[in-house]
């Protein structure tokens, strides 16, 4: 039993550290937005080969219902947890652990923020319709490709569905905006542990297992956005939705974090954890020269 545990706990380690180096990356950390946009311009071009009868090609799928739908939720779960055990075990600092957590509490205050200006966006610029004719009628279409429809003034989009008709307005796809958001936040929290690694710090089997199930994570949000493209192709909503999750990204993560741990802002992953220890480091090596130096 006990070599069984110490062969998993090899195979956890080596698979960490090699995820770790990864992300860890210099360029990946510079290039990993430029792939998530090629994804966005190139991946409809997808459904051209995929087949439309895969199970991925069904809304009601596993991974749609259990994990799209709530995306943020399991984002703040594993990242939060992975934030938290991290900066704790470093510093065994409470307050340190809450103001490294604060950056998922801005990134949650935002997408809820976007969700609701979104939604009225699709309120003001759309309308509801309602299909006229029979089913056969509808499906063959008239007017060139579009059925004929009468217009309803004064519905929003949710009532409009529910009550079985058609909605048609200025759309931004939420789905690729949380998608590339927690994307690219997922590859921000856990490129720090590449560097903790490196500087020696302890890394216990929970800590590597939070940070492994962070990288799955990560995985999968990249391959259910390129199941999105692929077999739901909306060029235009998903471009506009994957192009605001990378401008929050930049604006925060490139811009305000960038700005230093204070009172208004929570500062970069890392920080106050691995720069503090490394000022640790030489203070406490400058200490020992200046002794061997008095000592000779």
């Amino acid at each position: 039993m006990k070599m069984l545990q110490m062969f998993l706990n090899s195979i956890l380690v080596v698979i960490t550290d090699l995820a770790a180096g990864l992300l860890g990356n210099a360029s990946f950390q510079r290039h990993f937005h430029l792939l998530l946009s090629a994804l966005l311009l190139f991946g409809p071009l997808l459904s051209l080969w995929v087949s439309h009868y895969s199970v991925f090609a069904k809304r009601t799928h596993f991974l749609y219902r259990v994990f799209l739908r709530s995306g943020w939720g399991w984002t703040c779960i594993f990242v939060g947890s992975f934030v938290f055990v991290l900066s704790f075990s470093v510093r065994r600092s409470l307050t340190l652990s809450l103001r490294h957590l604060s950056r998922l509490a801005v990134v949650g205050g935002l997408w809820l923020g976007f969700r609701k200006l979104l939604c009225l966006l699709e309120n003001a610029t759309g309308s509801c319709y309602e299909p006229l004719g029979s089913t056969l009628e509808l499906a063959s279409g008239t007017n060139g490709d579009q059925p004929l429809l009468l217009l309803r003034e004064g519905e929003t989009k949710e009532a409009c569905v529910h009550s079985g008709m058609l909605w048609r307005g200025y759309e931004v796809s939420e789905d690729a905006l949380l998608l590339c958001l927690c994307c690219l936040l997922l590859a921000e929290e856990t490129a720090v542990f590449g560097h903790y690694l490196s500087l020696g710090g302890p890394s216990g089997a929970p800590l590597r297992i939070l940070f492994l199930f962070c990288v799955l994570l990560l995985s999968l949000w990249v391959f259910l956005l390129l199941c999105l493209l692929a077999y739901f192709p909306q060029f235009p909503t998903q471009l506009l939705g994957g192009a605001l999750g990378c401008l929050s990204w930049r604006a925060l993560y490139q811009g305000w974090y960038r700005l230093g741990p204070s009172w208004y802002c929570p500062g970069r992953p890392g920080v106050g954890l691995l720069s503090t220890k490394n000022k640790q480091e030489e203070t406490s090596e400058t200490l020992c020269e200046n002794n061997a130096k008095e000592s000779n």
